[in-house]
């Protein structure tokens, strides 16, 4: 049969004209204008990393960058295939000159050059403000889960430290015995010098001290565990073998695992990471003012409103904003009373009337809760549901989330008698009731007043799609579920790899819709 398609060009035929790589790949590709953007920005910083002196002749650093941003732009993360894909697609051929790039070396590439990498991300964000991507005017601040590269079972816990040491202990001892007899027994000129250690049991000293380093840091874990109120002997802090700086957390989509908790802010103009980082902990309250400070000094302008969710509104971050004079939204929790709670009333020194108290709000004990207590501010008093005074009566600090908190203590001394005692107080109390006011109320007080009000609603309903679009895209799209690096200062190298790679997908997708546009309005006037 010979009906089949005839291939266009044979193996093994000789072509008088060969097509140069430059034109095997289309004037609108991506690859070529991630190529323009890179090599247009300034190297200098990565280029004082080479020692041009001694070896083969470096590969261009925007070259090597170029490799693995474009490989995360298309979901390709590993190093042996970027390998790979650089002597077989003929993108990465064109994009690296037709050179072959071992993946060891594309790994050691990742991993070096944080601080350029840093310079590099913010060359980005600029050239995007310049593009009136980024504007500063809204910004959204999130965090979310990414899992270590370590193992959930394999977990070191205090207890288990404890035993692996002491097991190292013995086994090191019963060397050291063997090699002392053995010394003994040998000739003079034979015998192990003493201040030397023979290499096997040397491994062992080190590993050693490395369970040391483990052990005080899970007992570390476990005294944080303990202030917080968790028995450390029931549930004691993890320590992922594999990667100890992880942290065992909840998974976002349920479960635990080693996981670390990648940051980013996100300018809402076009979708554009303006910060980001990672930490090995749950709590991300604590990188809210120094991700403002990072994006002031890196655009050199600071938002002009900046949303993030209820674990952000503490005190602290609260009076952080208004002393940088940034337009924050958090959601608080006020004590002030919200409509349909009867203690909000014109005159609070009027007694809540019979047939509300059932409705006056309580708290986890079933007591009256603070919202039925009315602050005076001019009189610096609360009064109570029964419109009785709650006068200052001591003044003390507390440590809340690595802050002082200096909390003023509120108490009635008109409690006996009063028909809402018994709802109000707990039974066994000797003293009246008493309310709490730390610094930071009225800031919180403004706040929820401010998220209460139309405007407020409608510009915190933004920050959930602004916020949240990056790490769905990060996630679905360039595949980054699990980080590939271990330890917590390559973790934010590589997200930082991650997030410029996101921004300039976002830069390539803009400006090829302004060339096409642009190509189109030039053949309409030629037509």
């Amino acid at each position: 049969m010979d009906h089949w398609a005839k291939a266009p060009m044979r193996r093994d035929q000789i072509h008088l004209f060969t097509p140069t790589l430059d034109s095997s790949i289309s004037d609108d590709h991506p690859v070529r204008l991630l190529d323009e953007i890179l090599r247009g920005q300034d190297w200098s910083v990565w280029e004082t990393e080479y020692d041009g002196t001694r070896g083969q002749p470096p590969i261009a650093p925007w070259i090597m960058a170029g490799v693995i941003l474009y490989g995360l732009m298309r979901g390709i993360r590993s190093s042996r295939t970027l390998e790979y894909l650089g002597t077989h697609n003929i993108d990465y051929i064109w994009l690296v000159e037709g050179r072959t790039i071992d993946h060891s070396t594309i790994c050691k590439f990742r991993t070096r050059f944080r601080q350029p990498l840093k310079a590099l991300f913010r060359q980005v964000g600029k050239l995007a403000m310049r593009m009136g991507l980024v504007t500063l005017l809204e910004v959204a601040f999130d965090g979310t889960r990414v899992k270590a590269n370590a193992g959930r079972l394999h977990t070191w816990t205090a207890e288990r430290l404890e035993a692996a040491l002491k097991e190292l202990e013995t086994l090191f001892e019963q060397a050291m015995a063997e090699t002392e007899r053995t010394d003994a027994t040998a000739p003079a000129a034979e015998a192990a010098s003493p201040a030397c250690l023979p290499p096997q049991w040397a491994t062992v000293k080190a590993r050693q001290a490395k369970l040391g380093e483990l052990l005080a840091e899970a007992r570390a874990a476990d005294e944080a565990r303990r202030s917080r109120g968790t028995d450390p002997r029931k549930n004691p802090a993890q320590l992922p073998k594999a990667d100890p700086d992880a942290l065992v957390m909840p998974n976002k989509e349920g479960g635990y695992a080693p996981n670390y908790t990648p940051l980013a802010a996100t300018d809402a103009e076009q979708g554009i990471i303006v910060d980001c980082d990672v930490v090995a902990e749950p709590r991300e309250d604590g990188q809210t003012l120094p991700t403002v400070d990072r994006i002031e000094e890196n655009f050199d302008q600071k938002p002009e409103k900046f949303l993030a969710d209820t674990q952000h509104g503490t005190g602290e971050n609260l009076a952080g904003m208004e002393q940088r004079q940034v337009d924050f939204f958090s959601p608080v929790e006020s004590s002030e009373p919200a409509a349909g709670n009867p203690a909000k009333r014109d005159d609070p020194r009027q007694a809540v009337a019979e047939e509300d108290w059932a409705k006056l709000p309580r708290n986890d004990r079933k007591r009256l809760a603070k919202s039925c207590f009315v602050y005076d501010e001019p009189a610096d008093c609360y009064y109570c549901p029964m419109g009785r005074v709650l006068k200052p009566e001591e003044m003390r600090k507390e440590q809340r989330n690595g802050a002082v908190a200096e909390i003023r203590v509120y108490r009635c001394g008109d409690c006996a008698g009063c028909p809402l005692s018994e709802a109000c107080r707990d039974p066994n109390a000797k003293r009246g009731r008493s309310v709490q006011r730390d610094q930071y109320e009225p800031l919180r007080e403004r706040m929820a007043r401010k998220l209460k009000s139309p405007e407020g609603q409608a510009t915190y309903a933004r920050r959930m799609h602004t916020a949240e679009t990056p790490f769905g895209h990060i996630k679905s799209v360039m595949g980054v579920r699990q980080f590939l690096l271990r330890g917590l200062e390559k973790v934010r190298t590589e997200w930082l790899w991650v997030c410029t790679a996101y921004n300039l997908k976002k830069l390539l997708t803009h400006m090829g819709a302004l060339r096409a546009e642009l190509a189109c309005l030039t053949a309409a006037k030629e037509n």
